[in-house]
């Protein structure tokens, strides 16, 4: 009965939000929205989605696991929302958004997705992949590579020709982090090439390549942040489109996601809806990226988000993050934006040993994504048995990437205890808003 009566409300909502609207419906994935289209900016699109509609017995179960693993994790803030069969029947924030004015989070509260981000870039070489702009065996980087701007040719070691973009995607392109990961050291880095901080990608990339590669490419998988931040060079290079907006264009708005974007590195440069993140209480500063001089927390100016950017720098909702997902899931419920043929060369590893392409690891249990950053944590799971979700937290944590392993049980347990499942889909009450289609300006 508690069901009839919240698809019921759910129904009468949708109605009046298209009254108000007053445009006709357009499935999100009906049309292609090209270069010129500008989105739409004065409330996230996610807007309508908001706890009201998940506060409801049958999910006390989750509620429980969630508040439990709050507690026990000193965790402020978090979001969760889960699909079944393609609908998205739960959508719910926990904790606080900004717990010094008590605002709670929201299901269309922004969080930093961290290494979520390399699915995002992925999707994005391959749209690419089948706009027959370049292949996996692509080589990137040599005279005859796509990064061979001659900033880049002066390399030392002449194995770099042989990195193709599935290697990069796969983490296979012959770098480890024996000397230290590249994308977190911009003072050695800037040191080593005689420049002043902040650095950007190209001073990088110009660094790595002046050094020898740890492996042959494409002999095994080691994770490589550095590698999705060339990837998103490439995006950059071939495209022909800043890297941002190559995604949002081409692989964000026409599943109606205008939220996500490239987050910034302190707590001024915030984002309207963007959580603010904490770190454990007993924590330690460090230089800021920028070269400031001062010590800052490494949630705010201890990274370059911007520079992360294709690796690891992306904001989202967790919802928005769940309709990506969707997407590309290989499932009947809902359109996927790429070929069945792409999805599953992206969860299925060259050869034993070898990682998938964007996605962190894929196994009977499902295909999972992670991303643990300073002050946030996050995970992707999408399960064979047609429930999805995406859990946000915009608190760090000392298990570091260890604890994706601890919220996947907290879900688990509480997915378990779901004895009937409602059959409405929350994602009706996004889609009438991301029909809305302007094109006031052209963007580039």
């Amino acid at each position: 009965m508690i069901l009839k009566t919240i698809a019921k409300t759910i129904t009468i909502a949708s109605i009046g939000a298209i009254v108000l609207i007053g445009n006709s419906f357009i499935a999100s994935d009906s049309e292609s929205f090209g270069n010129n289209f500008t989105a739409p900016e004065d409330h996230p699109s996610s807007f309508h989605i908001t706890n009201f509609y998940s506060e409801h017995e049958e999910f006390k179960a989750i509620e429980k696991q969630v508040d439990r693993f709050m507690k026990r994790e000193q965790m402020i803030g978090a979001s969760v929302a889960i699909a079944r069969n393609g609908k998205l029947v739960y959508a719910k924030g926990f904790g606080y958004a900004d717990k010094e004015n008590e605002i709670p989070v929201e299901p269309y509260h922004l969080f930093r997705i961290a290494s979520v981000s390399k699915l995002v870039t992925a999707v994005g070489i391959f749209k690419l992949i089948e706009e027959g702009a370049l292949s996996l065996d692509s080589k990137v980087f040599g005279p005859d590579g796509i990064l061979n701007d001659s900033i880049y040719l002066n390399y030392r070691d002449k194995k770099v020709e042989e990195i193709t973009v599935l290697n990069l995607l796969n983490h296979s392109g012959g770098w480890t982090t024996r000397w230290g990961d590249p994308m977190f050291m911009p003072g050695v880095i800037a040191r080593k090439m005689h420049k002043d901080l902040p650095i950007g990608s190209q001073d990088i990339i110009r660094f790595v390549l002046s050094k020898r590669l740890h492996f042959r490419p494409g002999t095994m998988s080691y994770y490589s942040n550095f590698g999705f931040m060339v990837l998103g060079e490439v995006i950059k290079k071939v495209s022909g489109m800043p890297y941002e907006e190559y995604i949002k264009t081409h692989v964000l708005y026409p599943q109606g996601i205008f939220d996500m974007k490239i987050g910034g590195s302190y707590l001024k440069d915030r984002y309207e809806f963007e959580v603010k993140y904490y770190e454990p209480e007993v924590t330690y500063y460090v230089d800021d990226f920028s070269g400031s001089g001062k010590k800052v927390l490494r949630t705010y100016g201890g990274n370059d988000m911007r520079t992360l950017g294709a690796a690891g720098g992306w904001i989202a909702s967790s919802t928005d993050l769940l309709k990506l997902m969707l997407a590309i899931d290989d499932m009947p419920s809902v359109k996927d934006m790429l070929s069945e043929e792409d999805i599953q060369k992206m969860v299925t590893p060259v050869s034993p040993g070898m990682s998938p392409l964007g996605w962190r690891r894929v196994n009977r249990y499902g295909w999972f994504r992670t991303g643990t950053l300073a002050g946030t944590s996050a995970l992707m799971v999408r399960k064979p048995d047609g429930i999805s979700y995406t859990v946000l937290f915009n608190t760090g944590n000392w298990k570091g990437p260890r604890l994706s392993s601890d919220i996947f049980r907290m879900m688990e347990k509480g997915i378990r205890g779901i004895d009937e499942w409602p059959d409405y889909d929350l994602f009706e009450l996004d889609k009438v808003w991301a029909s809305r289609k302007h094109r006031p300006e052209v963007i580039f």
